[in-house]
């Protein structure tokens, strides 16, 4: 299994809340079907500002590799492209493995691992 962390910076001028709102209503219902494995979509608080980072999971780099290619074909996706893509100053990508530990191995992710963000918080210490 390995995860893509995407990172995206926007412009000081582009508003985060519409880039946001365009994302989450045209182009992750658009991303989800296509691409599975969404872990989670986060802005910075800290650090570099007018950052989103998004996590998705595959089975391998061939898993991602063709499901990229079949969202690059989307019609729907290509449409919102050019609303996303002016307010992106910079992007960045990384490919992520999971150590042995790790409390995410594969997909679907378990939850109630104990002591992880996974739990339901019910394991005392």
């Amino acid at each position: 299994m390995i995860i893509e962390e995407r990172i995206y910076t926007l412009y000081a001028a582009a508003e985060l809340s519409e880039f946001l709102r365009i994302y989450e209503t045209e182009g992750l219902v658009v991303q989800r079907p296509i691409l599975g494995g969404f872990i989670g979509y986060f802005t910075s608080v800290f650090g570099t500002l007018n950052q989103v980072v998004h996590w998705w999971g595959y089975s391998d780099l061939n898993d991602r590799e063709h499901r990229r290619a079949l969202l690059h074909k989307d019609p729907a996706w290509l449409a919102v492209l050019p609303k996303l893509r002016p307010m992106l100053q910079n992007m960045e990508n990384r490919i992520l493995s999971p150590v042995s530990f790790s409390p995410i191995q594969s997909l679907p992710i378990k939850v109630n691992e104990p002591h992880t963000a996974f739990s339901d918080g019910s394991t005392k210490r």
